[in-house]
């Protein structure tokens, strides 16, 4: 199982931060994603980072605002949220990639890894 925590109302220009963790298997060794679905949209793809955390990847509209870590000893990923916008408004969601990296993490299927049920970030003042 993999459940994320955080999120919650936040101003404009706020700031926040979700937690990605897992239960019955590590994420020790795995690439992780955010993906974010907006009222009435597709889902996202936000940012990724490699197990190793050598590698970490943004889509454009968040990249300089958004942070993504990883505390493996907490077997835990964190997406850390700054100067957010109206825009941002959505549930998010962690995925647990099967492989160790973030290859086409951005191409969404309900299949691929282990998805966590979200965790709504709503954006308003």
């Amino acid at each position: 199982q993999v459940a994320e925590s955080g999120g919650g109302l936040v101003q404009p220009g706020g700031s926040t931060t979700l937690s990605c963790t897992t239960a019955g298997f590590t994420l020790e060794s795995l690439g992780v994603a955010w993906f974010r679905q907006a009222p009435g949209k597709g889902h996202e793809g936000v940012s990724c980072i490699t197990s190793n955390s050598e590698i970490t990847d943004y889509t454009d509209p968040v990249k300089g605002r958004f942070a993504i870590s990883r505390d493996n000893a907490k077997n835990s990923v964190y997406l850390r949220m700054d100067s957010l916008k109206l825009e941002d408004t959505g549930r998010y969601y962690c995925l647990v990639l099967g492989t160790p990296g973030c290859n086409n993490y951005r191409d969404y299927s309900p299949n691929r890894g282990h998805w966590g049920q979200g965790t709504q970030v709503t954006v308003s003042s």
